[in-house]
């Protein structure tokens, strides 16, 4: 029995009716940047050509994933200008040995969600293991960090995702992940797949 988040759902229909927060909240030809205007269209129209692709390979051999769970809508946005992550300690160095073990065997996909926005914002893939020299996130407060790819930059409901749960988490949906949840081989790949419909199904603006 998969583990149903009655108040979860509550949570974001309320959402959904007055509003959501994130990367492509509001109209459909206009992007804001978690809720603050057009801060991030400059960075995200300068990767219109690389992002969001119509079609992605969601049967991929081999490859890791894992939710990324932001406390700070303005350490994603930093993320998407510059292409770097970091998480705490315990998520640097589950995330860095999870690249180092894959190796050249395949990607490891990381999952972006916003705590309490009740969506994914977007996904990216890890290029490099962790460089402890470098600091990321408000005022440098997260120490060590590592290159990402932007694959999608999209806002993505928890109820496009709510229906996979993670045996690795007590069976319970993968929207109610903490940071650096590991997200099974499976259930990754039906991430990857609910994230490429979805964003055929609306039609983003960066593709227009």
């Amino acid at each position: 029995m998969g583990f149903v988040d009655e108040r979860g759902m509550e949570r974001d229909r309320e959402r959904a009716r007055n509003g959501v927060r994130g990367v492509r909240s509001g109209n459909m030809g206009q992007m804001s940047a978690f809720g603050g205007g057009n801060l991030v269209s400059t960075e995200v129209m300068r990767l219109k050509e690389t992002i969001n692709p119509a079609h992605l390979e969601c049967n991929p051999k081999a490859a890791r994933f894992f939710v990324i769970k932001s406390y700070s809508e303005d350490d994603v946005h930093k993320a998407i200008k510059y292409g770097v992550w970091a998480s705490t300690d315990t998520g640097n160095r589950r995330l860095d040995t999870a690249y180092r073990e894959m190796g050249n065997q395949g990607p490891v996909y990381l999952f972006f969600s916003v705590n309490a926005s009740g969506q994914f914002s977007g996904m990216a893939q890890m290029e490099s293991a962790l460089d402890y020299t470098k600091k990321f996130g408000a005022s440098d407060k997260w120490n060590g960090t590592f290159a990402i790819k932007w694959t999608f930059i999209k806002d993505i409901p928890n109820n496009q995702f709510r229906h996979i749960v993670l045996a690795n988490n007590e069976g319970k949906p993968v929207t109610n992940s903490r940071d650096t949840q590991e997200v099974m081989f499976e259930q990754g790949k039906e991430m990857l797949r609910r994230s490429e419909e979805h964003t055929s199904e609306l039609q983003s603006p960066l593709q227009s």
